[in-house]
């Protein structure tokens, strides 16, 4: 069973339409939520997380609907938002076991523990913490009430260089008994090429892909070399070329049937690569004038 399926949501807030998003999530994998500043990626992970009715579509948790098993479906999510989820005036310690007393499964020892780890003071105040020890702290709660699913919003890019790789250690040890997911919005593309096993790709509220990372990697390629010999491949296939001072590069639809010139470079694209130049296509592009694929 899916921890996670998504069905067809849409929501619209003011002028932002997020427009009928549609993928699963197994149990034991990562996933990579991407996208521009005002792609989705926050309505998306609210309309995940409850805070938000969908006008249509369905979400459901581990086979669980929101209507009928929120409680269960709560107990099972840990979050790390952008927003402060705790009480300013509170300790640390007195946070968590104020909020843990809402999940079956809340261990204060356990918080204690990741507060030690996170060199955090358990009595120190949340109001006083910076931006990315808020963040730690949160993250200290979500693993200490033995969620199911992580849903993390942009924490990263405020972690310090050494933190990050013990954060990202953790994550790997979390999904490794297979039956725990970790959806991680990020801008840093290079979190998501290191680390996720599947992605979510969103462009102005509208789902460009979603699937796992390697079969979307095996649809597309980079081409550099020189332009018209670029040109020469089937015009349908470019998503788009970019001619640069030494050379030109570009995103090819691939295919097994594909033939490239040998002069030609031919890599897997990086999540960068693949974001940067799927927004610079054109409108009469090989998606059909933006038009999503579904893997």
């Amino acid at each position: 069973m899916n921890l996670l399926q998504a069905d067809h949501l849409t929501k619209k807030l003011g002028s932002f339409h997020l427009n009928n998003i549609s993928f699963t999530l197994p149990p034991g994998y990562i996933c990579g939520l991407v996208g521009q500043n005002g792609a989705g990626k926050t309505t998306l992970l609210h309309l995940i997380l409850g805070l938000y009715n969908a006008d249509e579509g369905t979400i459901l948790m581990n086979g669980m609907n929101y209507e009928t098993q929120e409680k269960q479906i709560r107990d099972m999510i840990g979050t790390v938002l952008v927003e402060d989820l705790l009480n300013p005036s509170m300790t640390l310690i007195q946070n968590a076991d104020w909020y843990g007393k809402y999940y079956s499964n809340y261990s204060h020892t356990c918080m204690e523990n990741y507060l030690s780890l996170f060199h955090l003071e358990k009595k120190r105040k949340y109001g006083r913490l910076s931006k990315g020890e808020k963040l730690k702290c949160q993250f200290a709660f979500a693993l200490s009430h033995d969620a199911k699913l992580l849903i993390l919003d942009e924490p990263a890019g405020n972690f310090d260089p050494d933190f990050r790789g013990q954060f990202f250690q953790i994550l790997k040890g979390f999904i490794q008994d297979e039956t725990r997911s970790v959806i991680l919005a990020t801008h840093i593309t290079e979190d998501i090429d290191r680390m996720a096993d599947y992605i979510v790709y969103l462009e102005n509220g509208n789902q460009i892909f979603a699937g796992d990372i390697e079969e979307l990697r095996q649809r597309y390629q980079m081409v550099s070399g020189e332009a018209y010999k670029i040109r020469l491949l089937a015009p349908e296939r470019v998503i788009h070329l970019e001619e640069r001072q030494y050379g030109a590069k570009a995103l090819i639809a691939h295919s097994r049937f594909n033939q490239y010139d040998e002069s030609l470079a031919v890599s897997d694209p990086t999540i960068e690569e693949l974001m940067y130049f799927y927004a610079k296509r054109s409108t009469t592009s090989v998606q059909g004038g933006g038009k999503g694929m579904q893997l």
